[in-house]
């Protein structure tokens, strides 16, 4: 029997993003284990250009008129990337009985630093929100502390952990770049927010505990854009490739001498667990990480002693992370290989999809 979920994502899908990656690579999952998967997204944002307030709540709106059109072909299951404008659909499928499940990436302060404007809202994101875990049928989240937060935040619920992953035959440590880059050097991809620890790393660069000999690669996107740009033109250690394509990446990150996660606590975001999808991804390549102290990812290193933990927020325990791995090569290499095996073996996306599988058929059974 062939099941019918419809997945339905508000936020941009741009390729190179957390988001991106993950709903790509677990409807792709889902459809090898015989789901039919109709994706309901908005349109804007996939050229690159970053549309007005209007034209997003717009396309919120367009978004989930189409699914209320559709609705008489009624679907199996809903599975919604959390959004605070998802409240229609999830009322609807309250009151049509149709099960639905949110995917809860963060706590509400995430809103609040992605859209500063939405801090004076606050009463109005979080009654939104609560209300649809409350009468959600399953909550998948990805850390343990997420969790926690939300158990105290709805109550009893059935919620479900699964983290993010890595494209363990994209992301090798065989893989090739045709880019010609300083060797040794520290790489930083992502989002350039300011949670991401871009001061940090731009602090760490400049202190004399850094090492001589290893330059500093960031690549990357966002708010704090600018400010990278100007300290790479006054360090010749410092490197700004901008916005690159996915595909590039995996060569990178495999001849990289460590990949860094040195995530900051902006208004808290962090006390809930951190499972950045850099830090996967790098590890899938064989390539160690240095990641700040939060649950999550540096539950993750410690485990698998696959990098270092570092105190949060703190340029002289990076620059000397960096240090000590360019000091003992044979270690990092170690590292490296334990990060790469343990990705194969418990973080692949394939295996993200079976636990996902799992969890929505105990909602069709």
């Amino acid at each position: 029997m062939k099941y019918h979920i419809t997945y339905i994502c508000l936020q941009s899908r741009k390729e190179g993003t957390a988001g991106f990656t993950h709903v790509t690579e677990i409807i792709k999952g889902l459809t090898r284990r015989g789901w039919h998967v109709k994706l309901y997204e908005p349109n804007y944002g996939k050229n690159g250009h970053e549309p007005s307030i209007g034209v997003r709540i717009l396309n919120f709106v367009w978004v989930q008129l189409k699914f209320f059109v559709q609705i008489g072909n009624q679907p199996d299951v809903v599975y919604a990337r959390s959004h605070v404008a998802l409240l229609p659909v999830t009322l609807l499928c309250r009151f049509k009985k149709i099960p639905i499940i949110h995917e809860v990436n963060g706590p509400y302060e995430d809103w609040y630093i992605a859209w500063p404007i939405t801090k004076k809202f606050s009463w109005l994101v979080r009654a939104s929100l609560r209300l649809q875990y409350k009468v959600s049928s399953l909550l998948v989240t990805v850390t343990p502390g997420l969790g926690s937060w939300l158990r105290r935040e709805v109550g009893p619920q059935k919620i479900q952990i699964i983290p993010n992953a890595a494209n363990i035959d994209l992301f090798t440590p065989d893989a090739v770049s045709k880019r010609e880059l300083s060797k040794p050097y520290a790489l930083f991809f992502g989002a350039l927010a300011s949670w991401q620890g871009i001061d940090t790393m731009l602090e760490a660069v400049a202190l004399d505990q850094w090492p001589q000999k290893v330059h500093l690669v960031i690549v990357g996107d966002g708010a704090t854009k600018n400010q990278v740009v100007r300290h790479a033109k006054n360090n010749r250690k410092l490197h700004y490739l901008g916005k690159l394509p996915y595909k590039e990446l995996p060569g990178i990150i495999s001849n990289a001498m460590v990949s860094l996660s040195p995530q900051a606590n902006t208004m808290g975001r962090s006390n809930t667990g951190l499972f950045p999808l850099k830090v996967f991804e790098s590890l899938s390549a064989g390539t160690p990480v240095v990641v700040s102290d939060f649950p999550g990812q540096a539950d993750l290193v410690k485990q698998y002693q696959c990098g270092l933990v570092i105190p949060p927020e703190n340029p002289a325990a990076l620059a000397q992370a960096v240090s000590y791995l360019d000091r003992h090569p044979e270690m990092r290499q170690q590292m490296g290989t334990r990060g790469r095996k343990a990705v194969m073996r418990d973080h692949s996306w394939d295996k993200r999809a079976a636990d996902t599988h799992k969890a929505i058929r105990s909602l069709t059974n």
